[in-house]
């Protein structure tokens, strides 16, 4: 079942003053892949957006990119961490056909981006949008094996830096309202890239295209797990609406376990 509409049963430790950082879509990465990724999918001019074509797709236009934003959403809930992060280079083709009155499902050939390396390779999956109430997320096979380079020595160094830390981590504003982000903090970037991955591989659907914003706040929290654990503010960009999305996510990391989500909860925008 997926998280539309969850109820949140354990309340977040404390309170966190919304963002007065503005958002625009320079600020949406510091990584020049992810801006003109993000530009990409801004500017496209698709007269069919919401015409559900069947068949051959235009590999340039939003259907077929959409579901392909969603391999990657995917590829980063199951291989992310803070060395390792996916973004669609291309979408190379695709097709789309009707599941009896399920729904639909899309054939993708993709070239998938591991943006910390460089690594670049061509994909296929499969992506299946279901209908009905309640909205269920999508389903994604896939995998892009060649793209998982080994980083346990990077993650364990800095698991071990912040598990043995005497004052936890807090941030605000990643990136900046320039774009800025310190070198000690990409690695969380990173993270929170692949943390509100969860979020967004299980709100999308075949009318909305989510990238990362910004990360309003993070906070490290004590615990007595082997596992790093952090209570987040995140924003995300809807390029269909054109929104601005406010999550609440509590998750943690370790180099074995990699990300795993709590918590996640939309909440309103703060009013200033």
């Amino acid at each position: 079942m997926g998280f539309r509409g969850f109820i949140v049963l354990v309340v977040l430790m404390g309170t966190r003053r919304g963002p007065t950082a503005a958002v625009s879509l320079k600020d949406m990465s510091a990584h020049p892949v992810l801006v003109a990724e993000s530009q990409k999918d801004l500017t496209e001019e698709e007269g069919d957006r919401d015409v559900m074509a069947t068949g051959e797709l235009n590999p340039n236009h939003f259907p077929a990119r959409r579901a392909a934003k969603v391999v990657q959403h995917y590829l980063n809930t199951r291989y992310g961490s803070p060395y390792r992060l996916f973004g669609l280079e291309e979408v190379l083709s695709a097709t789309a056909e009707e599941v009896d009155d399920t729904g639909r499902r899309y054939h993708l050939q993709i070239s998938a981006h591991e943006i910390i390396s460089n690594r670049k390779q061509k994909c296929s999956a499969e992506v299946f949008f279901p209908r009905g109430e309640p909205t269920q997320p999508a389903e994604v096979k896939a995998s892009c094996e060649e793209l998982l380079q080994n980083t346990t020595a990077q993650e364990e160094a800095l698991y071990q830096r912040y598990k043995g830390n005497h004052s936890l981590l807090s941030a605000q504003y990643i990136p900046d309202s320039h774009g800025h982000i310190e070198p000690d903090m990409m690695p969380f970037w990173h993270l929170s890239i692949v943390a509100s991955s969860f979020i967004m591989l299980n709100e999308s659907t075949e009318n909305t295209l989510y990238n990362m914003a910004q990360v309003a706040q993070i906070t490290q929290l004590e615990t007595e797990s082997d596992e790093l654990k952090f209570d987040s503010h995140m924003l995300l960009h809807d390029m269909v609406s054109q929104e601005i999305l406010h999550w609440k996510l509590l998750f943690t990391w370790s180099p074995v376990g990699g990300v795993k989500v709590q918590q996640m909860k939309q909440i309103p925008k703060p009013v200033h």
